[in-house]
């Protein structure tokens, strides 16, 4: 049996990005583990109750999922294996028999985001409130034909509630990038992801290391910073390369990086794979 983490409970993106994991991997064995926070679904596999974590690492409206950056760059011992990215399409989901009928609309904080030029449209007057994740909300939606919920059709689905309206994204190319996170160090693949921080905050500290890549002729294609929550203006950055760990052009690369960085983590190298939604 392989336990594969990720945020619940049942119904969110992350069970659905899981399950489509667990359908390639090891659709025999594969055995899908919820937790209450994105935190929690990655301490679970440092401490080795699961094997894999499936966690959002960035999303193309919203940018890069903060707690997951923030908790990996707490945490040692857990890898990138694969990344994938999935579709994501957000749905008004309510026991309500029209959309005049809704009052309140309930989801994640990103989601009401990601859609919310079209509550301006056709909630106008709707109350938002926010809930821990998408699929939070879905099992109350049967309790209160009033309110509503944005989750995906596969939430939908799996509480058996109707959906109002689908797709609700105020952007039609939105998607999700999902990481996962394991145990064992992954040399394999052709992007690498790292993250560091500066030895001192001054002018050219950041310059330096960035400069590094394009001497080395690496193509630097993501970038991205989150505070230290030690000090204002330090912060952690966030780096992923299109060269594999083990070339000796990215070994040369890490080595100086080390001089030139306070603390460097590589998450390991892997590749972009394509799974197939599940239904």
């Amino acid at each position: 049996m392989i336990l594969i983490a990720h945020l619940g409970p049942a119904g969110t993106f992350s069970e659905m990005a899981a399950a489509a994991f667990a359908n390639n991997f090891a659709p025999d064995t594969a055995v899908l583990k919820a937790y209450s926070t994105i935190a929690q679904a990655i301490y679970a596999t440092v401490a080795g109750e699961t094997q894999y974590c499936v966690v959002p690492i960035e999303n193309s409206i919203g940018g890069g999922v903060t707690i997951t950056l923030d908790t990996l760059w707490e945490v040692d011992d857990i890898h990138v294996q694969q990344s994938f990215t999935l579709p994501v399409q957000h749905a008004l989901i309510s026991e309500a028999s029209s959309v005049d009928e809704i009052q309140t609309v309930y989801s994640h904080p990103q989601a009401l985001a990601q859609c919310r030029e079209w509550l301006a449209k056709h909630l106008p007057e709707v109350n938002l409130v926010r809930a821990s994740s998408t699929a939070e909300p879905l099992p109350k939606l049967k309790e209160d034909i009033s309110a509503g919920a944005i989750a995906s059709p596969w939430g939908a689905k799996i509480y058996d509630l109707p959906v109002l309206a689908h797709p609700i994204n105020d952007y039609t190319d939105n998607y999700t990038r999902f990481w996962i996170l394991g145990r064992q160090l992954s040399t394999g693949g052709q992007f690498t992801s790292l993250a560091f921080s500066l030895l001192s905050n001054e002018p050219g500290a950041l310059l330096k290391p960035l400069q590094l890549f394009s001497a080395l002729n690496i193509n630097m294609s993501r970038i991205e910073s989150r505070p230290t929550k030690q000090s204002l203006g330090d912060y952690i950055f966030f780096v992923d390369v299109e060269a594999n760990a083990k070339e000796p052009t990215m070994q040369t690369a890490l080595e100086v990086l080390k001089l030139h960085t306070a603390q460097l983590k590589v998450f390991g190298s892997y590749d972009l794979t394509k799974l197939e939604q599940p239904k």
